[in-house]
């Protein structure tokens, strides 16, 4: 489908230095058919949120009023989401990238493009057929993301591609003959082997006992269809996210490597392409669930500054996640299970049993801690991204004489060596302020393609 053409020409603000002339585009034309759905979703969450309420008004309908309303909800939506799609332009300058939007209330976004740190390219279902394709902005310092929905699928590539150059400081004139940076495909993650690591999962297994055996007690319990239907429904929900959503969305989940950062494409229906910042990793998690150990296969999660990117890694065997997180974080292999310092045996007058998951390495270029029996978790912080370090005592661990360390990073996160010895938490306390403050002098730019 072709992209719209009406465009207008912005003057440029008096009294600043004259810059290339700024071209108002508009969005593909396939968006109205996307926003026409705003209404609708209006009734459908009403009827969702009082379904008593909801069903005595459908009785009170007849065929006619029905279809009058039919009549005139279709042609205000289509209207709606029309005048939305005109009303919406974006444009590229020499220092930003603009976007103004709103039928009633309008908005104007002005994203700064050194301040771009991720650009992730989603196709849902119908996009994809439709040959469209979504671009979500990830800022730097905002907590919402800006997007662009929808572009044809070429002219979002050149413009995600044009974009990311400018934000790694190529000029404008050059900015849209640099291309899409070619990637190296590092991981893909076979079908079977995921199917095979969900259904390993305690988490799938609960959610879908909780949704089977639940309603039924509950309708011995109240007789009541919509008590019924208001708890089962959300339970097989929560279920069919933890099994099949996982699956449809984790589907062919591939990672490569490329100039601008860690490419991740992957989903069965809706396809997304995104791309970890380089330097912005604050955190890498290496999870390894209880029945998964046997095959010897983790799940990598990061933590990105200002980021919605969680998973690197849904499911591989050990060694291969491993060499991705290297990619991550250069210079930095990841402690072994026996290099892991555990608390001392008082500990467990504070946490009983599962003071034995806890454990806690620091080398020359990571601060590393475990905890968890039935389902371990190894985190990663590289010394440069720590932001702050923490000390806690309750009254029941000064009595042991242990001590809590927590790390706060760049993402809101923290880290914690739980109920170490007081004189050493003391001392990893002074230390990491310390391996902190000197990390951040090697670290790496925040750059893209730096």
């Amino acid at each position: 489908m072709a992209k719209a053409a009406d465009t207008t020409e912005t003057p440029d603000p008096p009294g600043t230095r004259p810059e290339r002339p700024v071209t108002e585009r508009r969005l593909h034309p396939f968006t109205p058919f996307r926003r026409a759905w705003a209404p609708i979703a209006v009734l459908v969450g009403w009827a969702v949120h009082d379904p008593n309420q909801a069903q005595e008004q459908l009785t009170r309908l007849t065929t006619t009023t029905l279809l009058i309303a039919l009549a005139v909800l279709v042609p205000a939506a289509s209207l709606y989401g029309f005048l939305t799609w005109w009303f919406t332009h974006f444009s590229v300058t020499d220092s930003e990238l603009r976007i103004r939007t709103g039928l009633l209330f309008r908005r104007a976004a002005h994203i700064r493009l050194e301040r771009i740190q991720a650009i992730d390219v989603s196709q849902p279902l119908l996009a994809r057929i439709a040959g469209v394709a979504k671009l979500r902005l990830d800022v730097v310092g905002a907590e919402k993301k800006d997007e662009l929905a929808f572009l044809g699928e070429e002219e979002a590539r050149v413009l995600r591609a044009e974009l990311l150059a400018r934000a790694a400081g190529f000029a404008p004139e050059t900015a849209h003959e640099v291309g899409e940076a070619p990637a190296r495909e590092l991981l893909r993650v076979p079908a079977r082997e995921l199917a095979i690591a969900l259904v390993l999962t305690g988490a799938t297994w609960g959610a879908l006992v909780a949704a089977l055996v639940v309603p039924p007690v509950l309708w011995l319990a109240t007789h009541s269809v919509w008590t019924v239907l208001a708890t089962g429904v959300p339970l097989l929900g929560a279920a069919g996210a933890s099994s099949v959503g996982r699956f449809v969305g984790e589907y062919d989940w591939t990672v490569g490597e490329s100039p601008d950062g860690l490419r991740i494409d992957h989903g069965l229906l809706d396809r997304t392409h995104e791309t970890v910042p380089p330097g912005r990793v604050q955190t890498v998690r290496i999870v390894e669930p209880l029945l998964w150990r046997r095959r010897g296969w983790v799940r990598v999660e990061l933590d990105v500054a200002g980021s919605a990117n969680s998973v690197l890694v849904p499911v591989a065997p050990r060694e291969a996640a491993e060499a991705v997180v290297a990619r991550v974080l250069p210079g930095v292999s990841v402690p072994a299970g026996a290099s892991l310092s555990r608390p001392p045996r008082r500990a467990g007058r504070c946490v009983p049993l599962w003071w034995r998951g806890y454990g806690i390495a620091v080398t020359d270029a990571v601060f590393a801690t475990r905890h968890g029996l039935l389902r371990r978790s190894l985190a990663l912080v590289p010394h440069a991204k720590v932001q702050s370090v923490r000390l806690t005592q309750g009254p029941w661990q000064r009595l042991w004489r242990l001590a809590d360390v927590h790390v706060d990073t760049g993402a809101d996160k923290t880290v914690t060596a739980r109920l170490r010895d007081a004189q050493e938490a003391a001392e990893l306390l002074r230390g990491q302020a310390e391996r902190s403050r000197t990390g951040r002098l090697d670290a790496r730019p925040d750059r893209w393609m730096a």
